[in-house]
């Protein structure tokens, strides 16, 4: 079997994917050194990795060729499976770092609100587009979407906030993509950031969201920090992540240290984690970190021109919807290491060391890559062409819908 008949769907596509497996694999060789010095094993992690990824690719050369009809039908089913995993997890969850986010299965380890992310992308993706009409959308879009995302927050945040925003975020962008009034979006969004400030100072007494306590004094440091200079700031336990991320990055310079030579990965926690993108500009410099930025901007453009050549609505949003899950992830990941927004523990997707990631981040590249081979004209006929197949381009395919408005 060919690579080409192997690799089907965008390139740009599998060319980002493949760099940044890449710098993936390099960096957590690099970023897991105390790890590999308690076990005395030196490739254990980075092999662990490679064979995440590995595993991974297979799964997503695996969705390409899933014709992008078949989401429609797994959103609903994955939403109601990963609604009472929430449940469940709040309940009887494994605790990690003062937080119920995993849950096992049969022996696998992972965090349902991962396939609540993906569940909730398709189910707006399927809304938008039954709705879309030639003057905007039905009225009641808005309730809808707001109704159902507002359940899955309500479960997330408590024990992951960073996770509700992102998820909030992805879907607020879906709607200002979909054509849903902003005046609805934004007038909801203030009312959140005024309760969600009050909330602050009254949750922390509400058995069960203690944690609230967590992110209030995060805040404040972060907001403290801003008023002393960089030099004055004293490392202790509250800012010692944030403080040696601003060391690794002060190291990196405009080229780097060059792989393997980071020196703040020995005291960094989450190295090979949440903090990965410092240890990155580290061995990278400050030229690499922007390499790194771009690709996953790339990969949000490149959606976006897949998008509008899509024949449907529904799959024009759904590859909007993963593409902006992956890449605002990943700006919240590098913005927590640079030190622009308090520190919160998302991975940078693909290249942060962890399973469930990993392997969803691979589910959301091959979505990317299954509509960019079966929901755009050009994909199709190139598909025809790499199987010989006859079969033609239906009529209505031809052109893109003419109630899309991407």
């Amino acid at each position: 079997m060919g690579l080409q008949k192997l690799l089907k769907g965008d390139k740009y596509i599998w060319g980002i994917y493949m760099v940044l497996c890449i710098i993936s694999i390099l960096e957590i060789y690099s970023a897991t050194s105390m790890l590999t010095y308690k076990t005395s094993d030196y490739f254990a992690p980075m092999i662990k990795h490679a064979l995440m990824l590995f595993t991974g690719t297979l799964l997503m050369l695996g969705i390409q060729n899933v014709h992008y009809k078949w989401f429609k039908i797994i959103g609903l089913p994955l939403l109601v499976i990963s609604f009472f995993l929430l449940i469940y997890t709040l309940l009887a969850g494994i605790a990690a770092n003062d937080a119920k986010r995993w849950t096992t299965i049969l022996g696998i380890t992972f965090q349902p609100s991962e396939l609540a992310k993906l569940g909730m992308i398709i189910f707006t993706a399927f809304v938008l587009a039954n709705k879309q009409r030639p003057d905007g959308v039905e009225k009641n879009t808005f309730k809808i979407i707001a109704s159902v995302t507002g359940i899955f927050c309500a479960l997330i945040f408590s024990e992951n906030l960073s996770t509700t925003l992102l998820l909030g975020a992805v879907i607020v962008g879906m709607m200002m993509v979909g054509r849903v009034e902003l005046k609805k979006i934004f007038g909801t969004i203030g009312i959140l950031i005024l309760l969600g400030g009050l909330g602050i100072f009254v949750a922390p007494k509400i058995p069960g969201l203690e944690r609230v306590s967590v992110w209030e004094k995060r805040i404040v440091n972060f907001i403290q920090k801003e008023d002393i200079p960089a030099y004055q700031i004293k490392i202790d336990d509250d800012n010692f992540q944030e403080q040696h991320a601003r060391l690794a990055i002060a190291n990196g310079g405009a080229f780097g240290k060059f792989w393997g030579n980071s020196r703040e990965r020995e005291v960094l926690p989450q190295a090979y984690s949440d903090f990965i993108y410092a240890i990155i500009i580290e061995e990278m410099g400050f030229v690499g970190g922007i390499f790194v930025m771009f690709l996953y901007i790339s990969l949000l453009i490149r959606a976006g021109m897949i998008a509008r050549k899509c024949t449907r609505a529904f799959p024009a949003f759904l590859i909007l919807g993963t593409a902006m899950m992956i890449v605002f992830q990943a700006l919240i990941n590098m913005a927590v290491a640079v030190g622009l927004i308090p520190v919160t523990g998302q991975p940078l997707p693909l290249i942060s060391r962890g399973g469930t990631s990993i392997i969803i981040t691979c589910v959301y590249f091959g979505i990317i890559l299954s509509i960019s081979r079966s929901a755009t004209a050009k994909g199709i006929e190139e598909e025809k062409q790499q199987t010989g197949s006859e079969t033609e381009i239906p009529q209505d395919l031809s052109a893109p819908n003419p109630n899309m408005n991407l």
